[in-house]
């Protein structure tokens, strides 16, 4: 494989516990910043080293968001690098687990998920040496301390990265305003600490990003939300006349409401460009009574016509409007990922690079935007819980996507 080079503060990362260093007398490393800034791979790349170094036949673990994205993001990158530098790699995927052997030391390396507060179970039992958490600012603290916990071996250390959050989450006051206490060494990034990114692709990734959202992934910066949640499609030019003739594929993204508003956006795909063709949105209040969820297959039938989507993405929550898409037999049904922050982060990319977009045929939609608000009273990110539905489908759908794109991607990189 071919290495490209490393920047002063990947070389850090990357050997902050050798002898000589510096660093050595820290028990954990944090390195935190911008997206795309190469903290991740550094990092992964280091916690192996040094396992490989100091312990033999000893049990480590890679933590992630999920198995998926661990594999994903650290694993699959990290293997061909290893190899190449004498590494034994043997995975077992069905264990979730790297048996990883350099010179005559072999090691353990279990890979664990920490996606919600009921993943501090699966950690419990176990004796690490080490651990690395892969995007820690996204589990839950009880599954951090848990695995934390579990590193009762001499001479064991963490390893953290994560990119930044709102300045009052936990891991940020707990460790980061706290190092000092903890021992640990703080190496913070920017994008442009990774030498591998020409000045292209790094004007590339900073016009994706504006407000906040700049500052956190471009700069790096734990800082508080505020304002309109995409401040940019208060652009006109953002709204454009639907693409005549037919499109190569279709969804439907739906937000459901009983008494709140039900959205619905018919998504079709033409060009490698998803644009929102038309919506409909029926406003019980508005209306002054409430559709039974016939009525609203009925006018799920209507939005569609002729057309088969490939999916229909409906909120997780109502069950019983998707009881009833089931039953009819006539649409596949997805169950929408209603991850509100990452679903925001997604759609505000997706929007910015020109992956989807909105026709001026959606004027709810077009509403909405010019309304759609973070709350600056609330501590964490969290948005306004008002004129949200057109809002919510479209971050559904922008949500599957990804997924989508995501998955076939990772089945590609495991069959080569």
């Amino acid at each position: 494989m071919r290495f490209e080079p490393l920047s002063k503060k990947q070389l850090q990362a990357m050997f902050w516990w050798m002898k000589g260093s510096g660093y050595e007398r820290y028990d954990a490393v944090i390195c935190d910043g911008a997206v795309r800034s190469g903290k991740t791979f550094a990092l992964s790349l280091s916690f192996v080293m040094w396992a490989s170094l100091r312990f033999d036949g000893a049990l480590l673990g890679f933590c992630g968001k999920t198995i998926t994205a661990l594999r994903r993001n650290v694993i699959l990158p990290l293997l061909p690098c290893l190899k190449e530098l004498g590494f034994d790699v043997r995975e077992s995927v069905s264990n979730n687990r790297l048996h990883i052997r350099f010179q005559n030391h072999e090691n353990t390396f279990f890979l664990f998920s920490g996606k919600d507060e009921g993943s501090a179970s699966l950690i419990q039992g176990v004796t690490l040496s080490g651990v690395l958490f892969d995007e820690v600012a996204l589990m839950p603290r009880s599954f951090v301390e848990q695995a934390l916990a579990r590193c009762s071996v001499g001479g064991s250390r963490f390893f953290f990265n994560c990119n930044p959050e709102y300045p009052s989450h936990w891991f940020y006051r707990e460790w980061i305003q706290n190092r000092e206490k903890k021992n640990a060494l703080y190496i913070h990034f920017r994008m442009r600490d990774n030498p591998s990114l020409s000045e292209k692709m790094l004007k590339r990734y900073e016009s994706l990003y504006t407000g906040a959202f700049y500052r956190r992934f471009v700069e790096g910066e734990w800082v508080s939300v505020s304002g309109a949640v995409y401040p940019f499609m208060g652009d006109g030019s953002m709204f454009v006349t639907p693409p005549e003739g037919p499109c190569e594929e279709y969804c439907v993204s739906c937000d459901y409401g009983t008494v709140n508003p039900t959205s619905m956006g018919l998504w079709g795909r033409k060009g490698g460009i998803w644009y929102r063709l038309r919506e409909s949105y029926y406003d019980a209040r508005k209306e002054g009574k409430s559709k039974t969820d016939e009525e609203h297959y009925i006018s799920l039938i209507e939005l569609l016509g002729e057309l088969l989507p490939t999916a229909v993405i409906v909120d997780p929550s109502a069950a019983s409007f998707i009881e009833v898409i089931e039953r009819h037999g006539r649409y596949p049904v997805v169950r929408a990922d209603n991850n509100v922050i990452d679903g925001i982060r997604k759609t505000s990319q997706a929007l910015r690079d020109g992956e989807i977009v909105i026709c001026d045929t959606c004027a709810d939609a077009i509403r909405e935007f010019s309304l759609y608000r973070w709350d600056e009273n609330k501590p964490m990110d969290t948005v306004i819980k008002r004129d949200d539905h057109a809002m919510d489908d479209i971050r559904y759908f922008v949500s599957y996507i990804k997924a989508s794109e995501e998955n076939l991607n990772f089945a590609f990189i495991e069959r080569s």
